[in-house]
């Protein structure tokens, strides 16, 4: 199964079904993303490739007395409600064919008096129409909604958790999108995915490990080809004053050292000033060898 797969199927098995209203807040999450449709008017259809997750919702219905059928057809999973009178979910409407969440309910989370609807309400809303990357590759969690209203609505009651998303609006599409990994995680807590949690931050950590592992050779790397290159340029500069009879008219510190560095080209400046008859540090050895380029150079 998909990372994705692995994280309905924890929310189907580890969220209770005891409390009645947070079982109206989470069904309602699920109309209101893009796998729910309406039938004949009123009632309503909900798809879904998954059998746990056609399992979860079928279980939210019978909770809550609301008769429904179940059709398979090929890989897809329907269900369709019957007699199922909406308005009973006090905070959806049904508009022009579309279900729509109550602006109301936002001022519920605001006040703070039911953060446990709202959590129940994302977390339905994920199940419905939600999507996340196998973090291993990149991250990246989208919930896709059925209208621009329910995905501005649901965007707010994020903000109020402090979990900040972006938004994707085309004619035919409406999503929400979150690609920093610490927002990720926090939806993840936040709708009571407690192990994905776990597995996500293990990775994330990793990751980050390995990105400093690779900056820091990829650092070391880069000063070990400039000291190589250094290295080859003062050695051009000696062999050029040799061939050209100028290297015995240098004075005997840098003759000193230029033949340490002949002899040991791939040596840094710091160990060569060691090797000195009057040891010098790397900024001397350094000045030592910078003017033996500059008279190779004719400077």
């Amino acid at each position: 199964m998909s990372f994705s797969s692995d994280i309905k199927q924890e929310l189907n098995k580890s969220n209770s079904l005891v409390n009645k209203e947070n079982v109206k807040f989470e069904l309602m999450g699920y109309l209101i993303s893009a796998n729910t449709s309406i039938v004949k008017g009123k009632n309503v259809k909900f798809s879904t490739e998954s059998d746990y997750n056609i399992n979860r919702f079928s279980k939210l219905l019978s909770n809550l007395d609301i008769n429904h059928e179940i059709d398979v057809n090929g890989k897809s999973f329907n269900i369709v409600t019957k007699s199922f009178d909406i308005n009973k979910l006090v905070f959806l409407q049904i508009k022009e064919n579309e279900i729509l969440l109550k602006k109301e309910i936002i001022e519920i989370e605001e006040g703070k008096k039911s953060e446990e609807k709202s959590r129940a309400l994302i977390r339905g809303a994920f199940l419905g129409a939600g999507s996340i990357n196998n973090p291993e590759n990149s991250y990246h969690l989208e919930i896709v909604l059925s209208n621009e209203n329910n995905l501005n609505i649901l965007k707010k009651i994020l903000m109020n958790f402090d979990i900040r998303s972006k938004e994707l609006i085309s004619k035919s599409r409406y999503a929400i999108y979150i690609k920093e990994g610490e927002e990720i995680s926090k939806l993840l807590a936040l709708i009571g995915a407690s192990k994905a949690v776990m597995q996500f931050e293990d990775i994330r950590i990793k990751k980050e490990m390995r990105g400093k592992v690779n900056r820091l050779v990829n650092c070391e790397t880069a000063n070990l080809n400039k000291t190589i290159n250094a290295a080859i340029e003062q050695i051009e500069a000696i062999e050029k004053l040799q061939k050209e009879g100028k290297f015995n008219k240098l004075d005997d510190n840098l003759k000193e050292i230029a033949l340490l560095r002949l002899e040991n080209p791939d040596m840094p400046l710091i160990e060569l000033g060691k090797l000195l008859k009057k040891p010098v540090g790397k900024s001397g050895v350094n000045y030592r060898l910078k003017k033996i380029m500059e008279i190779a150079n004719g400077k």
